[in-house]
């Protein structure tokens, strides 16, 4: 079963590339981020024909998270727990009946700058509920997949120039100890297990030509319960993505559990 996830950046825009992509990957099921929409002005028809179910949890222009997948969804929840006052659409959670019943956990965590600041507080108090989150779903004991764009570059490997990034949100100490927090929970990084090495990137910023010369950060992360874990036969990322027509500037991350 392949799953994967993929900030769209709106999917209006992406209206074609998204379907394109999907033609030629084929995916089980996939994660989306920013889809930018309310849950009335998502095109779910486009994916329904394709034979996906849709699930979405959105916000008018900004965020916005949903699930496409070929097999039956059960369980949707919509919402991160912690915080009854949060307005944003980040966080979606389903269980997949596909040949491996999994718990699959879309997000798109804040980007939080400017730091220090109110974005950047909102940004920890949301890891920190993840945390409280993926500690409660690891007592089920079943497999749980926790993909979506973290908004964090882990180490400085995953910058191409991580020098640009040390006052970013993205780069900051507490950022990375907060990502380290919920990954010793006892979670495997999907990409990292399988291919530990630099020059591996998910975003491409769309200014100074970014794509053309390189400069890329990996900051989109599949993370996975030890019962997954157990489970990955193997892993990619599309960079192809990011050279087609109107492209996100984020490519898809996937993963392919044994059945």
């Amino acid at each position: 079963m392949k799953i994967a996830t993929f900030n769209i950046n709106g999917i209006r825009a992406r209206a074609e590339a998204l379907p394109r992509w999907l033609r030629a990957a084929e995916p089980d099921v996939v994660c989306l981020q920013e889809i930018k929409c309310v849950d009335e002005g998502f095109p779910r028809e486009i994916f329904e024909d394709m034979g996906y179910r849709v699930e979405t949890h959105g916000q008018k222009g900004f965020n916005g998270v949903a699930i496409l997948s070929k097999h039956p969804l059960e369980d949707v929840t919509r919402g991160l727990p912690g915080d009854d006052g949060d307005e944003q659409a980040r966080w979606i959670e389903a269980t997949v009946c596909g040949p491996r019943v999994v718990r699959v956990c879309g997000l798109y965590l804040p980007n939080g700058n400017p730091a220090p600041g109110p974005k950047y507080d909102y940004k920890l108090a949301w890891m920190a509920r993840m945390e409280a989150r993926v500690r409660a779903l690891l007592t089920s004991e079943e497999p749980v997949l926790f993909l979506g764009d973290y908004n964090v570059i882990p180490q400085a490997e995953d910058a191409a120039k991580p020098e640009a990034w040390t006052e970013d949100a993205l780069f900051l100490p507490q950022s990375r100890a907060a990502f380290r927090r919920i990954l010793h929970l006892g979670l495997t990084e999907a990409v990292r297990t399988r291919a530990p090495r630099p020059g591996l990137y998910t975003f491409w910023d769309y200014q100074a030509n970014s794509w053309e010369r390189g400069n890329g950060i990996r900051i989109d992360h599949v993370l996975m319960s030890p019962q997954a874990a157990d489970l990955l036969e193997e892993t990619g990322i599309d960079k192809e993505v990011r050279a087609g027509d109107k492209p996100s500037d984020h490519v898809p991350v996937w993963v392919r559990l044994a059945a």
